[in-house]
């Protein structure tokens, strides 16, 4: 096809994966913060002691989550649909001379959308749980507050009950809190992660020319491993004593 072996038509294509690339991101920063502000604006809507109103919260939040999954599944699509037309331009026989060029661009879109991908599974999994937990606990919650209402006694059973519940409470507060910085360091390093395999593939020409300097590559590898295996320890020794002080 004339069109599909010019340089324009691959440009263009370049043009359009960028594009959804930049809304991808946006909208699923916008995705992340829905779905960690979900827990604490229950929290808040519990408080209320109207019927009707906390509902309506609920229900539009609700809206959001359902729109935004949508615009973002029909986006990777289309990021998707893109990658596949310029898979199909590099065989085509007229870009032969530059097709390691053109495959190495191919490969960084491709892992652009594959983390863009698991990003939206991975945060959505998390609101779906979130909602569910949170469901469960305004249940429970609901039906201590019947019982109270209904037998007119706070026995001592129904108060140990309320400080447990309290303490569960408390300690999903800090998970979250933990997973919120969690996923604002996934945002972050998603973003540098471009800039980061740029400089590679640079210092790795650089290290095939100069063996001295190879060298040297290699041993900031082996200390680079080293660090971060010893920071790989501390975020489990810390894991660990947070799920202990979760479940005391």
């Amino acid at each position: 096809m004339a069109v599909a072996g010019s340089s324009g038509y691959w440009e263009d294509l370049r043009k359009q994966a960028r594009q959804l690339e930049n809304e991808l991101d946006l909208k699923l920063v916008s995705f992340s913060k829905l779905c960690t502000s979900y827990s604490s604006s229950r929290d808040g809507r519990r408080s209320d002691t109207s019927d009707t109103t906390p509902l309506l919260n609920n229900s539009t939040q609700d809206r959001m989550f359902d729109t935004m999954s949508v615009e973002l599944e029909q986006l990777l699509a289309k990021l998707t649909a893109v990658n596949d037309k310029m898979a199909e331009y590099t065989n085509t026989p007229g870009s032969t001379s530059l097709n390691a060029a053109l495959m190495h661009t191919l490969q960084r879109h491709r892992d652009i959308l594959q983390d863009y991908t698991h990003e939206f599974h991975k945060t959505k999994s998390n609101f779906l749980a979130i909602r569910e937990r949170e469901d469960l606990l305004g249940s429970v919650r609901k039906d201590i507050e019947t019982y109270k209402s209904g037998s007119g006694v706070n026995n001592r059973r129904t108060e140990l009950f309320l400080k447990e519940h309290e303490h569960l409470r408390n300690s999903e507060r800090l998970m979250d809190d933990t997973i919120s910085i969690a996923m604002a360091t996934k945002e972050n390093m998603t973003s540098q992660r471009g800039v980061l395999k740029s400089i590679q593939s640079k210092v790795n020409t650089l290290a095939n020319r100069f063996p001295t300097i190879n060298n040297l590559i290699q041993r900031i590898n082996l200390r680079k491993r080293r660090d971060s295996l010893i920071l790989g320890s501390v975020i489990g020794v810390c894991t660990i004593i947070l799920l202990l002080y979760a479940f005391h």
